[in-house]
């Protein structure tokens, strides 16, 4: 009897134990630079991004092994090759309360969709929108095109009235220095709400109890603290203070993770980081030459010059993969035959340098973020000393990422680091289609130093439409061909993702560098 009632109590509690949620925890993390803006339309920081899916639901959305499932759509369907039919769901309410609707998507789409918006090109093949019911939305297509799920996971969704109330309908740009009210402010239908906004301090948000998912997390509230100092963030960490850090400072990972009570995960990351060219007639540098990068011998050199072994050895301690393409091998589009990067060659370097007609070097500005990608200023000082062993002197300038990436978009720079991870869509297209592409308001959208290249265009232009899934990869890949042979860009490494933690945490990584807190749980 007594061990029958033994077993009977250990049943019971385990019962209790799997219909009792866990306590609800306060999740407090941190990262080197804060949110450029909270106006969805604003920017096309991945980062900013990131935090942003936390306020605000896309009509679809990517699940915990990053595949595409339906969000504020519940289905959708090709009515003609040039309009798509969303399905609504119902029930949904926004954090103040207005109710989700079509005329919410109908406003959100148009942002997206104005001229004024800085991630236009991330929704590039929608010209229009229009409203069935009020559960059922059209989408306009400039033609057919295969990527519109995959664009639209990172399309979040806003209120029309909220943004009627605070004179938001039209879209803020970090690069052109528009503001609205949602720059500072967000009202969304996602799993948290934002509660309070400090730029550069602090961002506090409350678990949203009327979310229409189901939560997996058990948190009560998300507090994310931007903290530039590397040491003064691990420090934070080990304290106590913070709960997590995204990334961890690669140097800082082994004695995080042989620290009690911590732990760190790690995985290779989608984003690749390269160094993109001045593509007009002067450098800023040296105003009234003709610009040097313009020679395909010269970008060749100073691909030759860079040591690639070193920085992957000592600033990025073994942790990053050498790459001679900007997309990782899991993107489509992604060939190892391409994936060769120029051997490092100071005596090959000069050569070309006198071939060109630069035997003596030149000036050229490099510009780096210093918050925004791993040892992103450690990795500009590094090219620069090695530059100079060729005789080119490179004026290094470093700046936090919220002045960084709008001077880059107004082409103020003659040599720069960005990152880029093939955001939204997981595909190549998203490098052709925003850095390799003409600009022209449709493409290009984030190639701002003038690069033009007809046979790139015309790729572009022929993938954007092309259904069979073989033939426009082979769209990519020769673009990328070109890319590579003609130095468009000088790619770097593809650069990992390094998250340390408490023990007490656990939160699924994703190689898109999202932070998801609805995934986590805190003991």
């Amino acid at each position: 009897m007594k061990k029958y009632l033994k077993t009977l109590l250990a049943g019971l509690a385990l019962v209790v134990s799997m219909t009792m949620p866990s306590v609800a925890q306060t999740l407090r993390w941190s990262s080197a630079g804060d949110v450029i803006s909270y106006d969805p339309n604003a920017q096309v920081d991945s980062f900013t991004q990131s935090v942003h899916h936390m306020v605000f639901d896309p009509l679809v959305r990517r699940n915990k092994e990053l595949q595409l499932e339906p969000a504020l759509a519940t289905s959708w369907e090709v009515v003609a090759p040039d309009r798509w039919r969303f399905k609504l769901r119902q029930g949904v309410k926004f954090h103040e309360g207005q109710p989700f609707n079509a005329d919410d998507v109908v406003a959100t789409i148009q942002r997206q969709i104005d001229p004024g918006a800085r991630n236009r090109e991330n929704l590039s093949a929608v010209i229009g929108v229009e409203k069935v019911d009020d559960y059922t939305v059209d989408l306009i297509l400039s033609g057919p095109y295969p990527l519109l799920l995959n664009d639209l996971a990172a399309i979040y969704m806003m209120s029309k009235p909220w943004m009627e109330e605070h004179n938001a309908l039209k879209p803020g740009n970090t690069s052109t220095g528009v503001t609205t009210y949602a720059n500072n402010h967000a009202n969304g239908t996602g799993p948290f709400k934002l509660v309070t906004y400090e730029p550069d301090s602090k961002s506090v948000f409350a678990v949203n109890e009327e979310w229409w998912d189901k939560p997996q997390h058990n948190l009560k509230s998300v507090e994310f603290r931007p903290i530039a100092s590397d040491a003064t963030r691990v420090a934070a960490l080990l304290s106590g203070e913070l709960d997590m850090i995204a990334p961890v400072p690669l140097q800082d990972i082994d004695r995080v993770a042989n620290t009690q009570g911590f732990k760190v995960v790690e995985n290779p990351s989608l984003r690749v980081i390269f160094l993109g060219f001045n593509w007009k007639k002067e450098l800023h540098a040296e105003p009234g030459k003709p610009n040097p990068l313009l020679d395909v011998k010269v970008r060749q050199a100073l691909w030759h010059a860079v040591d690639l072994a070193t920085i992957q050895k000592r600033l990025m301690r073994g942790k990053s993969r050498t790459t001679g393409m900007m997309v990782a091998p899991p993107v489509t589009g992604y060939d190892e035959g391409i994936d060769a990067p120029l051997a490092y060659d100071i005596d090959k370097a000069k050569s070309l340098l006198a071939e060109a007609g630069y035997p003596d070097g030149f000036k050229v500005g490099l510009n780096c973020s210093n918050d925004r990608y791993i040892a992103d200023e450690q990795i500009c000082l590094a090219i620069a000393s090695m530059w100079a062993k060729i005789g080119v002197q490179a004026d290094v300038g470093v700046e936090s990422k919220t002045t960084y990436f709008p001077r880059m978009d107004k082409g103020e720079f003659d040599m720069y680091m960005l990152g880029w991870a093939s955001l939204p869509p997981m595909d190549g297209y998203s490098v052709l289609q925003a850095l390799l592409a003409t600009t022209d308001g449709k493409f290009g959208g984030s190639n701002s130093n003038g690069l033009s290249n007809p046979k790139i265009d015309e790729l572009a232009r022929k993938a954007s439409t092309e259904l069979d899934q073989d033939k426009r990869v082979a769209m990519l890949k020769e673009a990328f061909t070109i890319t590579h042979d003609e130095v468009l860009y000088l790619p770097l490494h593809q650069q990992p993702v390094a998250w340390a933690m408490s023990d007490k945490v656990d939160m699924p990584q994703f190689p898109d560098e999202y932070v998801r807190p609805w995934f986590a749980h805190m003991n």
